[in-house]
């Protein structure tokens, strides 16, 4: 019978467990976007995981959405994250990097010459941007022209090509949580009359083509895809999911991904999907099918029993306990994190959560 602790193989990936830690931003990168020590330090405590994938990491300036997250764009960006890359393969661990947009989840002081955020639609989302002057609220994004989309995607490719030379053993793209991507699939939000709105073959053409990029320089056996199809995550919303996604999911047969990522039910909340049949994508996708949110030992421990997944990922977990996967394996007790250190700040709620200690023989 599967178990949490048997390895498995995502793609080309092979990972000694089936714990996979799940990306988390943290805004620790200061205001340049660059990783560094204390980064690196982060990281390589929880090379333990079957699977680590780093923080979502913007592709460009535009694509910034949140304050002090980091970016795979500039040559001291690219170093930064070698830094880490290199810190976790010594731990003898495994890491890929979230590349991110996050269309209209932004604020004009985190883009370019102050303008204003991108999205598939002008439609404002409610809530507040986190920027370096504190929470300000969301603006009317500028709906993208048709001719600005292939930069887009070049952006991701261009940051693809930056997350091998830092040394990722490949990438997952973020097109889930109300970002570009998932804006893009959603009708909720894209309300365009051109080839990327409408239909929801429409919908789904600039995840094709982005993927299409990315697998360019990865190829699909080192390429995952996050998704998050019943979250209302940033004020998402779709008239008919479960038919978006399952085509969504079914036109990316060509590029053998390594694994699709899902969010079940709302991102970081409740795990009711409102009659979401994910299983429907797991059996239109060839590749591994990983799991998110919610999960805890027995959960994880039931869904590979039976099936329904092939890896799960724990997010919030990972925060306060750097060996959660030593953790579940022995039923120890799980450490509590400190909500209020999550986002920003130093060392302090980062790198300070103590491992196990075994007492001699």
């Amino acid at each position: 019978m599967t178990d949490l602790f048997q390895p498995v193989r995502l793609g080309a990936i092979d990972l000694p467990n089936r714990v996979v830690m799940a990306p988390l931003t943290r805004s620790r990168t200061g205001s340049a976007g660059i990783p560094g020590p204390m980064n690196a330090t982060y990281y390589a405590q929880r090379a333990t995981a079957g699977l680590i994938i780093a923080e979502a990491t913007q592709i460009s300036q535009q694509g910034q959405g949140y304050a002090y997250t980091p970016g795979i764009v500039t040559e001291q960006q690219i170093a930064g994250w070698r830094q880490v890359t290199d810190a976790v393969h010594r731990e003898g661990g495994r890491i890929l990097l979230q590349l991110w947009h996050v269309g209209r989840i932004s604020h004009p002081s985190l883009q370019p010459d102050g303008a204003l955020p991108v999205a598939p639609s002008a439609i404002k989302p409610e809530g507040q941007a986190f920027t370096e002057s504190g929470f300000a609220p969301f603006v009317t994004p500028r709906a993208l022209e048709t001719d600005e989309i292939p930069g887009i995607v070049e952006d991701y490719r261009r940051a693809a090509r930056n997350a091998k030379e830092a040394g990722f053993d490949g990438v997952e793209i973020h097109g889930a949580n109300g970002y570009l991507i998932d804006q893009f699939l959603r009708d909720g939000t894209n309300q365009r009359t051109d080839r990327y709105g409408g239909s929801i073959e429409n919908r789904t053409r600039l995840l094709l083509e982005v993927t299409k990029a990315v697998t360019s320089v990865w190829g699909g056996e080192r390429t995952g895809l996050r998704i998050s199809p019943a979250s209302p995550a940033n004020d998402m919303r779709d008239s008919n999911p479960q038919a978006l996604f399952d085509h969504a999911v079914a036109a990316l047969a060509p590029f053998n991904l390594a694994y699709l990522h899902v969010v079940e039910g709302a991102t970081g909340g409740s795990r009711d999907a409102g009659g979401f049949d994910f299983q429907a994508l797991r059996r239109a996708f060839s590749g591994a099918y990983m799991a998110n949110n919610g999960y805890d030992l027995p959960l994880a421990q039931a869904a590979l029993a039976e099936g329904r997944a092939d890896a799960i990922a724990f997010g919030r977990p990972f925060i306060s306990n750097p060996d959660l996967v030593e953790r579940l394996r022995t039923g120890a007790p799980l450490a509590q994190s400190q909500k209020e250190t999550f986002y920003g700040g130093d060392e302090h709620g980062y790198t300070d959560y103590p491992a196990l200690t075994r007492k001699a023989a």
